[in-house]
């Protein structure tokens, strides 16, 4: 299944985000696909927020990822600095994604062959503009 968005601004984001869970929905798992600034932090972010976190909420780039409790525990990974995947041995990568909580995945390519396993959701970001972001998910 998929579905289609375009956002003008950061405003629309949390009814996209109300949306996406709904879509993915028993699923908990998603990564994000999309170049530099396109927007996959800030989209996290909106779903944390839907998700009822109330602490702030940043890329995890240099501690591969952060933990947030909201209305479930959601852990958040941006795989950008990892270049092997023996590197997420370490910190249990595989033990993350065995939980039942929500796990959110930022330059997911590296684990792409294990994101089918798990049952992740895709969404892909595009820039349109300045402003403007398409996402795709897939589901």
């Amino acid at each position: 299944m998929e579905q289609t968005w375009i956002i003008d601004n950061v405003d629309g984001l949390p009814e996209i985000a109300q949306a996406i869970l709904h879509a993915i929905s028993p699923k908990k798992n998603i990564a994000f696909y999309g170049q530099m600034g396109a927007g996959k932090t800030t989209t996290v972010k909106a779903l944390c927020s839907a998700l009822g976190v109330t602490e702030t909420t940043s890329s995890p780039t240099f501690a591969i990822v952060n933990t947030y409790i909201g209305n479930s525990t959601i852990y958040h990974f941006d795989l950008f600095r990892i270049q092997k995947t023996e590197e997420l041995e370490g910190i249990g990568f595989l033990e993350y994604l065995e939980t039942n909580n929500y796990v959110f995945i930022e330059w997911p390519e590296l684990v792409e062959e294990i994101l089918d396993e798990y049952e992740f959701a895709r969404i892909k970001i595009t820039t349109l503009d300045a402003n403007s972001r398409q996402l795709h998910l897939t589901w």
